[in-house]
């Protein structure tokens, strides 16, 4: 039974568990594009970007295939990994810049939704961060069905707050998708098993055409007035996401979306502690790459 004295099944107990012990993940903002090639990937990597400029650490969680992920170019160079939950996995962790960028990798061909861990498992023991920015590229439609299998779990309410974005295509089938989304994930919203999507994100335009807005359903009407427009970049269309920080054309209009989740921002360095934890990940970086133990 929950709080309401309605019954619960399994799976929807399932669903509620993943990150009741996760604070140290801090503000979780799950990117779910409505539909294939939305451009999800693009906006987490702007939004880990503009969270780091102002002086937040962050976690950028990168949930696809390592062979198939928009983010597989998104550092430098490949970071030291240690051992996964599961025989056969394990979480390779690498440096966007000041951000931490966390993979998981298997020894098997492909890796499926049951190779993706439960949420705290993604950041390494005794770290700690402001922000941890998801880029959910499993099926957006899978992930609405049954948000406790694979990237899905990143959708349950935290302690610190959980924040899912939605990103559409600015087309009439980009807002059906984006309805059907909403629609699913609206389900599990009433039982407390998924925190539900606070904006829309459009990329490569600057406003909705006419004929799209006034087509959208119900639930992505309650959201067009507060939409986040990101413009076309002619560089990431052609290669994509990279090393490279992110334009600023494409950061700057999420500034008032990170007001509103992280809060004004505060103008200055990281603070102490996260400096302090990421100078604790760079022995422990060592030590991964040593072969080593490292405490918990």
């Amino acid at each position: 039974m929950n709080d309401r004295g309605e019954r619960v099944s399994a799976g929807e107990r399932a669903v509620r568990m993943p990150l009741m012990q996760s604070g140290n993940l801090g503000i979780v903002v799950p990117v779910l594009a409505a539909s294939p090639g939305a451009g999800a990937t693009t906006v987490a990597a702007a939004l880990a970007d503009a969270a780091q400029i102002r002086g937040c650490a962050v976690l950028l969680v990168d949930t696809a295939d390592g062979a198939r992920s928009g983010l597989a170019r998104a550092a430098r160079t490949e970071g030291p990994a240690r051992p996964g939950p599961r025989p056969g996995s394990r979480m390779r962790y690498s440096w966007r810049a000041q951000a931490l960028l966390a993979r998981a990798e298997t020894t098997s061909a492909t890796l499926n939704a049951a190779d993706l861990p439960p949420p705290p498992y993604w950041l390494p023991p005794g770290h700690r961060v402001r922000a941890t920015v998801v880029d959910l590229a499993s099926d957006p439609w899978s992930i609405a069905t049954n948000p406790a299998a694979g990237a899905g779990a990143w959708l349950a309410p935290v302690g610190g707050g959980t924040h899912p974005i939605v990103v559409v295509r600015p087309s009439l089938p980009g807002v059906i998708h984006a309805e059907q989304i909403l629609a699913r994930l609206e389900y599990w919203g009433r039982r407390g098993s998924v925190a539900l999507p606070c904006r829309l994100v459009v990329v490569g335009v600057r406003k909705w055409p006419a004929q799209v807005a006034a087509s959208a359903g119900a639930r992505v009407q309650a959201l067009i007035p507060t939409t986040v427009f990101l413009p076309h970049d002619s560089g990431l269309a052609v290669e994509g996401v990279t090393a490279s920080v992110t334009p600023p054309g494409l950061r700057d209009p999420l500034k008032g979306l990170l007001d509103q989740i992280l809060g004004p921002s505060p103008g200055g360095p990281v603070e102490t502690t996260e400096t302090r934890d990421r100078s604790r990940w760079r022995i422990r970086r060592a030590r991964l790459d040593a072969g080593e133990p490292t405490p918990s």
